[in-house]
Parts: C-alpha cells; sequence; structure tokens
C-alpha cells in the first residue's frame, strides 16, 4: 500500500534510509528541511504498520525529479521500487508535471534497470558526481515523459 508521508515523519523515514543506504544515509534534519519545501512530496510503502520503503520527489513548473528511493533490503526485488516510482509520476502529474528526471549511479544496475523497465531513457551524465568505494562514480541523467490522461 502507498501512502503519502507526512512532514513530521522525518524520523521514520530516515530510519528507512539508513537501512537502504547505511554508508550515506540522510538524517532527519535534512529529510525534514527538504519536506519543508512545498513543492516535496514523499510516499511510504508499507504492509501494514511497518513501512519498507520511499520515495521523496519534487514537482514544480511542469517538471519533477525523484530525490531518492529507498527500500530496506529485505523488501528489495518484490515490486516495492516500482510501485514506489510509478506512485511518485503519477502524484508529480497530478502536481502539474509533464516530465520526471533523476540520478543513478553508473555502477547501480539494478535500479538503471529498473527504471528503463518503467520508461526513463539516459539523457546526460554528471562526471564523477557520487563518491564510490573505488573512486568517483558518474552520474546517470535519465528522464521520462509522464502519460497525459486521455480526456
Amino acid at each position: 500500500m502507498i501512502e503519502s508521508a507526512p512532514a513530521t515523519a522525518s524520523e521514520l523515514l530516515a530510519s528507512l534510509h539508513a537501512r537502504a543506504f547505511p554508508k550515506k544515509p540522510w538524517s532527519a534534519t535534512e529529510i525534514a528541511k527538504l519536506m519543508e519545501n512545498q513543492a516535496v512530496f514523499a510516499l511510504m510503502h508499507g504492509n501494514g504498520a511497518e513501512p519498507n520503503g520511499f520515495v521523496m520527489a519534487w514537482a514544480a513548473a511542469g517538471d519533477s525529479e525523484l530525490l531518492t528511493v529507498a527500500v530496506v533490503p529485505e523488501a528489495r526485488r518484490k515490486g516495492v521500487g516500482a510501485a514506489l516510482v510509478t506512485s511518485a509520476g503519477v502524484a508529480a502529474l497530478v502536481r502539474g508535471a509533464a516530465s520526471m528526471h533523476l540520478e543513478v549511479a553508473e555502477d547501480n544496475e539494478g535500479a538503471r534497470a529498473l527504471y528503463r523497465k518503467l520508461g526513463y531513457e539516459e539523457a546526460g551524465r554528471r562526471h564523477a558526481y557520487y563518491a564510490g568505494e573505488g573512486g568517483p562514480v558518474d552520474a546517470i541523467v535519465m528522464r521520462r515523459a509522464l502519460p497525459r490522461p486521455v480526456v
């Protein structure tokens, strides 16, 4: 089940982010600061009372961006990431966005495959954007048009 994450959920979201990205987690303070921006929204995926992932994005002026997709290790490869990314696209569309973009580490093949499966295409590259274990890693910028409803 996907539900909106309230601005007061920064501690919970930070906990999920730390489980998903133990080497470089976002703090509750960083998440709360992002959530102060009216263009930013977060959605959680849960299987009952315990969320197992979330997505954070912004939408403004016809564009949108996925800021993070965090899925806890035990929920990976079960459709949670796809559901979160798809739901973020729908939420951005409702907020007036015509497209969505994201950045993903070049060496994150699993995430890149998911985004391609969901219709994202490579649109650019940011050289040495991420700090990797073996040195800097490029960010692949991906973009997709959001489907407009037929009226």
